[in-house]
C-alpha cells in the first residue's frame, strides 16, 4: 500500500490530495481567510449564559457567537480562569504551571450560569469550524497536538491512544511519558509513537511546552478577541497526523512550501525527508497525477464503480442518504444472494472512501442490497468496519437493521467538501447543467468492458460530437488505449441529433445493443 501527498498551491488557496495506490482518498483545502481552524486557541470574552441551554455564546470574533456548552468547559474551569487573569494583567511571568495552585474542579452536572459570567475573559479552542449557519463550536479544555503526543495543561491525566493493542507497548509508552510529563499537565500519547524512544517523545514535547509558552506571552493586554496560537501550517498539521512509513512520495508545486515540509519531514522522519519533489512541469500538477479527473467523477451525485454498479448520493439538513445499486452488470455468480454480496462489497469499500473524500459528517443512512444470509449480512459489516479503520474522524456503525439498512455517525469537524461535476449544458438549454464530459467518459468505459466481457467481436459507438471528438483525437487516444487493453477496435461515430449525454452501443449488424 503506498500513499502520496500531492499538494497544489495559488494565491488564494492549497488544495491537498491523499492518494493510496493512486487512488484519490482525501481531499482537503487551506483557504487563506480561514481564521477559525480546529485546533486554534483565542482570548475571547463571554457574551452571555444561556441556563435553558446549559451553554454559553462567546464572542471569537466570527460573524456568529461561538456556542461553548458545559460539559466542553472542562473539571479545571476555575484554574483556567485564574491563571488566564494572572496573565492577562502581567502579576503571572511563570507559565509553567509547576508552582500554580489549583481551584477546586467544577461539578460534573452543575449549571453554566454559576461558573461563567457575561464580560468573563477565557481561553477558548475551535472543535469544529463554522458549518451552514453556525458559529464554531468551542471547548476551554485546551489541547497542543505534536507529532507523537497531545499536550494538555491543567490536567494530570496520561493516557494511551486505544488504536495501540499491545498491552506491553502501552505500559512501556505509560512509564516513560510519566517519567517527562511536567507539573500541571496531562499527555495523551498518539498511535504512531508506538515503539518510540523517551528522547523523541521528550524532544516532542520540550516543541509543545515552547508553544503553551509563546502563546501564554501573547496574553498579557491582548486584544478581546484574538488569536493567540495558531494550529501550525496545513501542510504540517497533515503531516503531523497521517504521515507513516507507507508514505512513498510527497509532491509539491510551490518552492516556499517545498522547503518547510522538507524541514517539518526533517524533524519528524529524517530518512524520508528524500520523498519531497518540488514539481516544475508546465501542466498542472492535479493533472499529472490523474487527480481533477477523479474530483469530476468522484463528487457528483451518482458514483460510478466497478461492474456497473453506481451509487446515488442524496444531502439532507438532518441526515445523508445513500443508495447502492447494482446497475445494469452482468450476473455471472451462481444467484441473486451472491450477486448482491458482491455489489455490497464494492460498494462498502467505496462508500468508506466517499466519507473521508467529502469528509461527510453526522448521520449516514446506507441502503445496501437485501442480503437474505445473516452471515453475508455479518460479512458486509465486517468489512465495512475495516475498510473505515483508516478514518480519521470519530465514527461509529451499527449493525444492519432488519431492513438491509446500515447506519453510521461521523465526527462533523469542517464544512463537507463540495465540489460542483456539473456544467452548463451546451446544447443551449437556458440554466440547464449536464454532468462533465469526464464522467460521461468514465460510463462509456465501463459499459464497454461490460461488452468486452461478453465477447462482441465489432462494437461501434455513437455519440455526441464532443464526446466523440474527445475519445479519438490526440496520441495516444482513449480509443487507442482501448484497443491496447482489450485488442479490440471501437469504431466511433459522431451523431449531430444526439444530446450531449447520449450514446449507444451497435453490433457488427447495426443491431443496437442494450
Amino acid at each position: 500500500m503506498d500513499k502520496e501527498l500531492i499538494i497544489r498551491s495559488n494565491s488564494e488557496a492549497v488544495d491537498f490530495a491523499l492518494l493510496k495506490d493512486g487512488k484519490l482518498i482525501e481531499l482537503q483545502k487551506d483557504e487563506d481567510d480561514n481564521n477559525f481552524s480546529v485546533g486554534d486557541v483565542f482570548i475571547a470574552k463571554i457574551r452571555k449564559t444561556v441556563p435553558g441551554l446549559n451553554a454559553a455564546f462567546v464572542n471569537v470574533g466570527y460573524e456568529k457567537d461561538a456556542f461553548l456548552h458545559y460539559h466542553d468547559l472542562g473539571p479545571k474551569l476555575p484554574s483556567l480562569l485564574k491563571f488566564t487573569k494572572r496573565v492577562s494583567t502581567g502579576k503571572l511571568k511563570d507559565f509553567s504551571l509547576k508552582n500554580f495552585p489549583f481551584e477546586k474542579d467544577i461539578e460534573k452536572d452543575g449549571k453554566i450560569a454559576d461558573v461563567l459570567k457575561s464580560n468573563q475573559s477565557l481561553l477558548v479552542q475551535v472543535v469544529k469550524e463554522p458549518i451552514s449557519t453556525k458559529g464554531p463550536r468551542i471547548t476551554s479544555e485546551l489541547s497542543i497536538a505534536g507529532r507523537y503526543i497531545v499536550l494538555m495543561p491543567f490536567s494530570n491525566r496520561i493516557s494511551i491512544s486505544q488504536k495501540i493493542e499491545s498491552r506491553e507497548e502501552k505500559d512501556r509508552l505509560k512509564r516513560l511519558v510519566k517519567s517527562i510529563t511536567p507539573q500541571g499537565f496531562g499527555i495523551i500519547v498518539r498511535t504512531v509513537a508506538q515503539g518510540k524512544k523517551v528522547a523523541e517523545l521528550d524532544k516532542d514535547l520540550q516543541n509543545l511546552l515552547q508553544r503553551w509558552n509563546a502563546m501564554c506571552k501573547k496574553l498579557y493586554k491582548a486584544h478581546h478577541p484574538s488569536k493567540v496560537l495558531g494550529e501550525m501550517n496545513k501542510a504540517s498539521s497533515i503531516l503531523r497526523d497521517i504521515f507513516n512509513d507507507t508514505f512513498t512520495g510527497i509532491t509539491v508545486d510551490d518552492e516556499t512550501l517545498y522547503y518547510q515540509i522538507k524541514d517539518y519531514l526533517q524533524e519528524i522522519a529524517p530518512k524520508k525527508e528524500s520523498i519531497v519533489k518540488l514539481y516544475q512541469n508546465r501542466v498542472p500538477v492535479f493533472e499529472k497525477f490523474g487527480i481533477e479527473r477523479q474530483i469530476k467523477t468522484s463528487f457528483g451525485k451518482t458514483v460510478s464503480m466497478t461492474k456497473g454498479a453506481y451509487l446515488v448520493i442524496e444531502h439532507t439538513e438532518a441526515l445523508h442518504v445513500i443508495d447502492v445499486n447494482s446497475g445494469n452488470r452482468s450476473n455471472k455468480s451462481n444467484n441473486q444472494e451472491e450477486t448482491a454480496l458482491e455489489v455490497n462489497l464494492i460498494s462498502a469499500t467505496e462508500i468508506a472512501r466517499q466519507l473521508r473524500l467529502r469528509d461527510m459528517g453526522g448521520i449516514i443512512v446506507i441502503d445496501f442490497i437485501d442480503m437474505t444470509k445473516s452471515d453475508n449480512r455479518q460479512k458486509l459489516f465486517q468489512h465495512l468496519r475495516e475498510e473505515m479503520k483508516d478514518d480519521r474522524a470519530k465514527h461509529k456503525i451499527l449493525p444492519p437493521s432488519k431492513f438491509g439498512l446500515i447506519q453510521i455517525t461521523r465526527q462533523r469537524t469542517r464544512p463537507e467538501m463540495n465540489i460542483k461535476t456539473r456544467e452548463e449544458n451546451p446544447n443551449g438549454l437556458n440554466g440547464a447543467e449536464v454532468e462533465a464530459p469526464i464522467s460521461i467518459v468514465q460510463k462509456i468505459n465501463q459499459d464497454l468492458e461490460r461488452l468486452f466481457k461478453k465477447d462482441y467481436k465489432k462494437v461501434t459507438l455513437n455519440t455526441h460530437p464532443f464526446i466523440a471528438a474527445f475519445l479519438t483525437k490526440g496520441f495516444p487516444s482513449v480509443r487507442s488505449k482501448w484497443f491496447l487493453e482489450h485488442k479490440k477496435w471501437v469504431k466511433v461515430l459522431p451523431r449531430d441529433a444526439y444530446t450531449y449525454l447520449e450514446y449507444h452501443f451497435f453490433d457488427k449488424d447495426g443491431n443496437q445493443i442494450k
